[in-house]
């Protein structure tokens, strides 16, 4: 029973990020892609900051200079320009598809800088993922789409913010990470709307839904957490990759995308390979216990 859960808090987080990464699309053709993501981070910044006064912990402490915490917090800053902006540019389902090989970069990042162990089945896995981010992109061909590599950029950052977040202190609540995280994207977010013009007047309509997107983003972000401690970490964890169905859904509805075959291709590759190198470490843990 804590399994199924699990799993539905999972795929209800998915969602919830698939609707926030349409809306950013759909806020697109109005806004420039710094104030989006000033405005949405701006507003989780301060649902983040009640939140930690509510669990009782400051907001600002010691740990804020943390080498592991600046460097989340850089990261974070990054992933959120390159990865707003390639929502704005490029197709979302493309975008959504690039996405999922996040694990296989947090699994190539952990053993390049972290001496994590791979062996040469997880080191296969990544190569195919990749191969199947190249399918997606198409480099050279005539439906290759340069604002993807956005996405690329933004999907490198997010690993490295995840794995500068496994280095970060115990004593770092989650919640007080993901304040800083909101701060520093508001920050890279105010830097790139300098940018693109400056402040732009916004409908009272399009704020309502931008704050409605953000809301749904912190909800996504805790069902997220509850779902990783509830029920079997192997069970949940490949249900992460229910949001290119949403996301897929979304751009085909909502945007009036047309996803060709090789995208499906790539996006099995990129799903599969990373299925195996999720279920390979849960297995080499059971191993090690």
């Amino acid at each position: 029973m804590e399994n199924l859960r699990g799993i539905a808090l999972m795929v209800a987080s998915m969602a919830g990020f698939a609707f926030e990464d349409a809306m950013i699309k759909s806020a697109a053709s109005t806004l420039a892609a710094g104030q989006i993501i000033l405005i949405l981070s701006a507003i989780g910044a301060v649902i983040f900051a009640l939140w930690v006064r509510l669990a009782g912990q400051p907001l600002f402490g010691p740990a804020l200079f943390e080498r592991a915490v600046v460097i989340r917090n850089v990261t974070e800053m990054l992933s959120a320009v390159f990865l707003v902006s390639a929502f704005t540019r490029a197709p979302l389902t493309t975008v959504s598809a690039i996405l999922q090989a996040a694990p296989l970069f947090v699994t190539l990042g952990a053993a390049l800088f972290l001496g994590a162990s791979v062996g040469w089945r997880r080191w296969s896995a990544i190569a195919v993922g990749f191969l199947g981010v190249l399918v997606i992109l198409r480099p050279g061909a005539e439906g290759f789409q340069p604002a993807s590599l956005l996405a690329v950029a933004g999907v490198v950052f997010l690993a490295a913010r995840d794995l500068a977040t496994r280095g970060a202190p115990a004593h770092v609540s989650s919640l007080v990470m993901a304040f800083y995280g909101f701060v520093s994207a508001s920050f890279s977010g105010a830097v790139l709307m300098a940018f693109q013009g400056g402040w732009a007047p916004v409908a009272p309509e399009l704020l309502l839904r931008l704050a409605v997107t953000a809301v749904v983003g912190v909800i996504s972000y805790y069902m997220i957490v509850q779902a990783m401690r509830t029920g079997d970490v192997a069970v949940v964890t490949p249900f992460r990759y229910s949001r290119i169905v949403f996301a897929m859904g979304f751009g085909i509805f909502m945007f009036g995308e047309d996803v060709d075959r090789w995208t499906y291709l790539g996006i099995a590759i990129v799903i599969g390979s990373g299925l195996y190198t999720l279920l390979r470490e849960a297995r080499l843990r059971r191993l090690a216990r």
